[in-house]
């Protein structure tokens, strides 16, 4: 049984945090693994959730800690109890190998995308989609499109204005 971890660490409070209670997950005996907030990117959405699925998602001993916060509005945490020692281990393999490379899980992350420009696209009036499609040195004529094409897909990715 491992208990000497490389990257996971015990949630401590910080100097300015007001909770309603003391208990769990603020009671000493919880480790903090990954998070998300309301202005988190596809990318730390996608490694939160999949992160969470691979330490066998919530339980008794795994919880998710949703709070307010005035700068984001919201912020979420994975907590893990100090018992948990197979989530424990897996959340310290994913933050160590997060510390090497920035995704959990390609696949996740790229199908997460894939919707987030699909949605971005849908909701953009047609004018603004074919100044994307001039941006992207493509026909406007890919304005009418259902979903962009291939180098206006590119360039909405590259920009990062989709999340």
């Amino acid at each position: 049984m491992m208990t000497d971890y490389q990257a996971i660490e015990k949630w401590t409070r910080p100097e300015s945090f007001a909770a309603w209670t003391d208990g769990a997950p603020y009671n000493g005996e919880w480790y903090a693994f990954l998070g998300r907030n309301r202005d988190s990117s596809t990318l730390e959405d996608s490694n939160f959730g999949r992160g969470l699925e691979l330490i066998g998602g919530e339980s008794e001993t795994v919880m998710v800690v949703r709070e307010s916060h005035w700068a984001v509005g919201w912020v979420e945490w994975v907590a893990i109890h100090e018992s948990d020692h197979a989530a424990l281990s897996q959340a310290d393999e994913i933050l160590c190998a997060l510390s090497e490379y920035p995704v959990v899980d390609d696949e996740h992350y790229s199908n997460l995308e894939w919707e987030a420009i699909g949605a971005f696209w849908q909701r953009e009036p047609i004018k603004w989609r074919a100044e994307l499609c001039r941006d992207a040195e493509y026909t406007v004529m890919g304005a009418r499109h259902d979903f962009p094409p291939g180098p206006v897909f590119d360039h909405i990715r590259e920009m990062g204005v989709y999340a």
